[in-house]
């Protein structure tokens, strides 16, 4: 297995538990009743804001930690060149990560436009990005698998 394969596999990990890792904790520490009522849209402006926050550093952290842990277990060190194949699979599924998030933020302008709780537009925005990540991350694993 490549060093771009491993280093997928743990990102897409690493997204999963952050994310829902959050999502429950932010939902533990709520204390306005229902989430979709219009005062919890200073919670919800929050949660995205704090999600984006922790999410970066996390990732990054655990980004660096893998690298280490690579080194050592295995003796060689993280590729520094990127070459071309790595960019075009980079950029294929950036591209298809793009198209699933622009879906979620359409269906949750539509969700606005039907007049849908505020706060369901907030979820779909989540939900779309975090779908878009794995989407991202697990079209990466393909193309190293399969090859462009």
């Amino acid at each position: 297995m490549s060093y771009q394969e491993k280093k997928g596999i743990v990102t897409l990990l690493s997204t999963v538990l952050i994310f829902v890792l959050y999502v429950w904790y932010a939902i533990q520490t709520y204390e306005g009743g229902s989430l979709f009522q219009e005062s919890s849209l200073k919670f919800w402006g929050a949660f995205v804001l704090k999600l984006i926050i922790v999410s970066i550093i996390f990732n990054l952290i655990i980004s660096i930690l893998f690298s280490i842990l690579h080194a050592v277990v295995s003796g060689e060190k993280a590729p520094l060149i990127i070459d071309e194949l790595d960019r075009i699979i980079e950029l294929k599924s950036t591209r298809i990560s793009n198209y699933v998030f622009v879906f979620g933020f359409l269906a949750a302008m539509i969700a606005l436009v039907l007049e849908l709780p505020v706060a369901a537009m907030f979820m779909i925005l989540l939900v779309s990005g975090f779908a878009a990540a794995m989407v991202g991350t697990v079209v990466q694993l393909y193309y190293y698998r399969r090859g462009v």
